[in-house]
């Protein structure tokens, strides 16, 4: 009853402290989502956050935080950035006030909401800030510590492109394969504005990823892992599309006008000319989905996992104090985000609402869900136009019926895939179930199942906000990969095509 009367009452105080922004935001979203579930208002607060997602970094201390009772806690320090280089900031440590330079009034943040925090601790590069801290493990009445910190521009490593080699034994033969895993389609444009030579961007993420791989020694093949990434900027699909082809169209946007262009990649050359897969899940949505159907459609490599989202429309944001009469306010408006076009694979063909459809097929938990674009009310529809003249690349159209039968045949006998699907039985029993028991003995048994599956599970899927609310991933990347069933499956794909193109 206790746990139940503290769960309450932090609802009840989450409740308490929204704001009329947030109601705002949430008018309008209602609003705009009976015409189309794209469009959105960003409060300027959200907006904010979007755009640290967006382009994978921030200016401020370098900590994450969340909310335990009525305190800000330190969750993790980010390497490199000023809490770390202090020394003087740690995990547990609980932020009682926040003051602005040397000698701005502090503010006490006890019982604040975390993003009101994070917005007071937040400033631009150079800028002092000054945090009172109760010491992990001290009590309530202890004296804190005042902190000064001086705030940096702070790069969301752990939020951007990895990579990892996988190496497997196939047909007595050992093999290795560069694994990257891509959670966005991110560009810090405000950097590339300001002439940074050293801007993050997801296609020179990879490349620095691939660079390596090639140092450490010559790789049999490339994995590119799209679970779980719901897209991003546009202009960074083409990009990353441009390492894997030599010049050539990789979508065609087409406008509300119905004028259709061509987006190109203009490099000349390939940066990776290696056997390639490219990883998918319900999840991978919109640049994902860019990447992944120009891969399909230059058949440049092979795509595994099962169908994509569906979402084939564009979104462009408005800044609406560049509106005069909002400007002239004072006040940060937001912005708006409007659907203002539809793209289409250069084979013609929409990705809206049927998303791309792999290859190898491999099934996952989403396939229960109800997920994807053509669940979402007022979704556009389906059509083609049109398909745009490319090269094709290798001999993968003749090869992959083969694949699928080898693909088919090795998980038949792997009693780790007879095992996943199990549990996507019981998973999928239990949603259709749609009962819980009330019975304390019986709930404490399913809840259990459950969290063993759960557990199971997990390892098939990738995982999922600094000076920002959120919490590290807790596993690391290269021991994921190490379970990964689904990598582990590609691997033995490629492995396979090696083989094939071998005996030809």
């Amino acid at each position: 009853m206790e746990t139940l009367r503290k769960r309450y009452k932090r609802i009840e105080r989450n409740i308490s402290q929204t704001q009329s922004e947030d109601v705002f935001q949430l008018l309008m979203n209602a609003l705009s989502e009976c015409f189309d579930p794209h469009t959105n208002y960003f409060s300027p607060k959200s907006f904010d956050d979007f755009k640290i997602r967006m382009s994978q970094s921030l200016e401020g201390i370098g900590a994450r935080l969340m909310t335990e009772n009525e305190y800000t806690k330190v969750v993790e320090i980010v390497p490199g950035g000023p809490a770390d280089k202090s020394n003087d900031l740690h995990p547990n440590d609980r932020i009682i006030g926040v003051g602005q330079g040397v000698d701005g009034e502090i503010v006490d943040v006890i019982g604040w909401r975390i993003d009101d925090v994070v917005q007071l601790i937040r400033g631009k590069k150079s800028t002092i800030v000054r945090l009172v801290v109760l010491r992990a493990g001290d009590p309530e009445d202890a004296a804190p510590d005042t902190v000064v910190l001086v705030r940096d521009k702070i790069k969301l490593e752990d939020q951007s492109a990895k990579g990892d080699t996988l190496h497997i034994r196939h047909e007595g033969r050992e093999y290795v394969f560069g694994v990257i895993d891509i959670p966005s389609f991110y560009a810090d444009f405000d950097a590339i504005r300001a002439g940074d030579p050293d801007y993050k961007s997801t296609t020179r993420d990879v490349q620095k990823i691939i660079s390596d791989f090639r140092r450490q020694g010559r790789i049999d093949g490339l994995i590119i892992d799209l679970r779980g990434n719901g897209g991003g900027f546009l202009s960074e699909a083409i990009e990353l599309t441009g390492l894997f082809i030599d010049r050539g169209p990789v979508v065609q946007v087409r406008e509300t006008s119905g004028k259709v262009g061509v987006e190109w990649d203009n490099r000349p050359g390939v940066f990776y000319d290696g056997p390639l897969a490219v990883l998918v899940d319900r999840v991978s949505a919109s640049a994902s989905e860019i990447f992944a159907a120009a891969i399909q459609d230059y058949r440049r490599g092979i795509i595994i996992g099962s169908q994509t989202f569906g979402k084939g429309t564009v979104q462009r944001p408005i800044d609406l104090n560049r509106i005069p009469l909002l400007r002239r306010t004072g006040q940060r408006m937001g912005q708006v985000k409007i659907t203002t076009a539809k793209f289409y694979r250069i084979s013609g063909r929409s990705t809206q609402n049927v998303g791309v459809i792999p290859d190898l097929a491999f099934p996952s938990r989403y396939d229960y869900m109800d997920i994807g674009e053509n669940t979402r009310p007022n979704a556009l529809s389906y059509d083609a136009i049109d398909s745009v003249r490319h090269e094709v690349y290798g001999q993968l159209r003749r090869i992959i019926p083969v694949l699928i039968r080898r693909h088919q045949a090795r998980l038949e006998k792997d009693p780790r895939y007879q095992e996943y699907l199990e549990e996507l039985k019981e998973y999928q029993k239990a949603r259709e179930n749609g009962r819980i028991s009330l019975n304390e003995a019986e709930r404490r048994r399913e809840r259990e199942k459950s969290r063993q599956t759960e557990k199971s599970a997990a390892v098939n899927r990738p995982a999922a906000a600094s000076d920002s609310a959120g919490s590290a991933r807790s596993d690391s990347f290269h021991q994921r990969r190490l379970k990964d069933l689904l990598v582990q499956e590609s691997g033995h794909v490629l492995a396979d095509y090696l083989t094939l193109i071998g005996q030809n």
